[in-house]
């Protein structure tokens, strides 16, 4: 299971890279064709959005992968181990819970529903845009799964970043 999480970093940090590099140089344009050439580009604004969605989204999931959330801490610290490791399995059970059904589920509706439509910009469809959810969703559920099995086989609490 190690060996899929490495993987699974690996693959999302390098994606996020990319959108993120994708990112810095669509809205460059964007802001070059705005006010040096007076002739703002079409395609560049609605790719951002895409392009920033996917990004959050991906990026929320790999921040799963290394447990790095922000979180309020100093209440589950005053427990003894124990009840620590009950209460951050009880935690990553309700991420599972609404991953699946609000990013997951919710997330292939809405794909399926928006396939229909195309883009104004970019004349794809808008399918691609939210298709974010579900894949983000799977890869979070990936690592509450994950982020378990770690719980029980070293018999601690999760250390946090």
């Amino acid at each position: 299971m190690e060996a899929i999480k490495k993987i699974l970093d690996k693959i999302l940090s390098t994606i996020c890279v990319v959108i993120f590099g994708a990112l810095v140089v669509l809205v460059t344009w964007q802001v070059f064709t705005r006010f040096i050439l007076n002739n703002p580009s079409v395609f560049s604004e609605e790719l951002a959005k895409y392009c920033f969605v996917w990004l959050v989204l991906f990026g929320a999931a790999f921040v799963f992968g290394e447990n790095g959330h922000m979180r309020i801490e100093f209440i589950q610290d005053l427990f003894p181990k124990r009840l620590k490791m009950v209460t951050q399995v009880f935690i990553e059970i309700s991420i599972i819970l609404f991953s699946a059904l609000v990013l997951l589920s919710g997330g292939l509706t809405t794909t399926k529903i928006a396939w229909t439509q195309m883009s104004a910009a970019l004349k794809v469809p808008v399918g691609y845009l939210y298709a974010a959810m579900p894949i983000s969703g799977a890869f979070i559920i990936f690592y509450c799964v994950y982020n378990i099995y770690v719980i029980f086989k070293t018999k601690k609490p999760l250390e946090i970043i």
